[in-house]
């Protein structure tokens, strides 16, 4: 009986993980069982990642808030807190970039969550 060899499926198996290991250096982009683990890892690393990314961006995000609400004369607590007596519905995304981009507007809606706290 001849022995099984498994044919082409298992060297589109093998070549699909290459692929993914192509630019790795070394054996980890030439040699199937090192890219296998490069590749394993690698993709790991990028699913963790990609959640990794949104908390990284959140924290500047609140960091350029804070700094800006700071040189208005508040803080970054008082001010999401103002913010949200005042019914100013503003993402801290779209606050860090007005912070940013707009400083007299950031001002304008600082003013409006200080009048709305007294």
């Amino acid at each position: 009986m001849p022995r099984v060899k498994r044919g082409f499926k298992a060297r589109r198996r093998r070549n699909k993980v290459l692929k993914l290991a192509k630019g790795y250096r070394g054996a980890r982009g030439k040699l199937f069982r090192s890219a296998t683990e490069a590749v394993d890892r690698g993709l790991k690393y990028a699913f963790r990642d990609r959640k990794v990314k949104k908390r990284d961006f959140r924290a500047l995000w609140i960091s350029r808030i804070n700094a800006a609400a700071r040189e208005n004369g508040l803080s970054y607590s008082r001010l999401v807190h103002g913010l949200k007596q005042a019914q100013i519905g503003l993402d801290r995304k779209v606050l860090a970039q007005l912070a940013v981009a707009d400083p007299a507007g950031f001002s304008a809606v600082v003013d409006k969550a200080k009048a709305r706290m007294q």
